[in-house]
């Protein structure tokens, strides 16, 4: 089945709850009915970043695949690389359903999972037998209760790191309780010097910023995590802003806001971080790409690598070979030869 047979299915399951929808699809990814890409990447569009080589700039963010079920049929549909998670310490149900709402007339989504997944030691086994042929990073959290950030979070990355490309410390979730708190300088800081001592070589280590952040808070924490020798950071993750122009029905339920509305905010924002980092973090951009041109501009305000999530929620397996030919045609028309020469070029 190709990517674009597969997303023939997208409309009926749109008819489904959005939770049921998804633990469908992933069910169809791990057992290859998604498809495969039709042909290998343009050498124009791979990127080294992170000590890493990437066939394309295009990945999947966390959250799709919290537990890494299905990365070989993931990385089958044509992703540069993948981010699995977000996992956490133990096993947890997440928070209570509904909680996760689409909003068809936004091109966006409203989710509150609060970190459902099966714990650690299962997500390890996996990655550890996954065989996908692209990069693959992890993504790790807090548990909502009983969680101590400078024991937990040493603890997650040891457990992944013999397994995963990357790692990405998620302090940004808007789901669970005083998980952003960590993102203030000081405390991130410790956090990382923790997790350092702890995992001396550790994969290239992320920050997952928010991007309800004070822009006044950015160079503090951008500083603290030049200091604890970061590798990158990845702007940025859902928003608890609800934009005037949002009109789906379920534009008040609470939790974060993903898709169309947080491409400007993230964009502007990762810029920001760009502007500070002055090429010493490898970003990863995330927040409303749904087209070949948005992607580029995330590449082109300092991103090396771009991650979807909601449009590929909301669009299926077709989106990645579309977004790669639109990506292409892009740069031909603002006269770049190859991603790395874009990389920045708004700064």
């Amino acid at each position: 089945m190709s990517p674009t047979l597969a997303a023939t299915a997208m409309p009926l399951l749109r008819r489904l709850d959005p939770e049921r929808a998804h633990r469908l699809a992933l069910r169809g990814l791990r057992f290859g009915l998604a498809g495969t890409a039709a042909a290998p990447d343009d050498p124009r569009l791979a990127v080294t970043a992170l000590g890493l080589r990437f066939t394309n700039p295009i990945g999947l963010a966390a959250g799709f695949d919290k537990d890494a079920v299905a990365l070989a049929g993931l990385a089958r549909l044509g992703f540069g690389f993948l981010e699995a998670g977000t996992v956490t310490r133990l096993p947890q149900p997440g928070n209570p359903r509904p909680r996760l709402f689409r909003l068809p007339e936004d091109a966006a989504v409203i989710n509150r999972m609060g970190f459902n997944n099966r714990g650690i030691a299962r997500f390890v086994r996996r990655l550890a037998a996954a065989r996908v042929g692209v990069p693959v990073g992890a993504n790790v959290g807090l548990n909502k209760q009983g969680a101590v950030a400078e024991r937990d979070y040493p603890a997650l990355v040891a457990a992944v790191a013999p397994h995963a490309a990357y790692v990405v410390v998620n302090v940004s979730s808007p789901n669970t309780p005083g998980l952003r708190d960590l993102q203030a300088a000081p405390r991130l800081g410790a956090l990382l010097g923790a997790i350092r001592r702890a995992v001396p070589a550790a994969p290239p280590l992320l920050v997952k910023l928010a991007p309800d952040l004070a822009p006044a808070d950015l160079p503090e924490i951008v500083a603290a995590c030049l200091d604890a020798g970061l590798a990158g950071l990845v702007v940025s993750n859902t928003t608890l802003a609800r934009p005037a122009s949002l009109r789906g029905r379920h534009k008040g339920e609470a939790g974060g806001l993903s898709g169309a509305p947080l491409f400007a905010p993230s964009t502007a924002m990762l810029a920001e971080v760009a502007r500070l980092a002055r090429g010493r973090l490898a970003l990863i951009g995330v927040g409303g790409v749904a087209s070949g041109r948005q992607a580029l501009a995330k590449i082109r305000a300092g991103a090396s690598l771009v991650q979807l999530y909601t449009a590929f929620a909301l669009h299926g397996p077709a989106l990645i070979p579309r977004l790669k030919h639109e990506l292409l045609a892009a740069l031909d028309a603002d006269g770049f030869r190859t991603i790395a020469d874009a990389i920045g070029a708004d700064l």
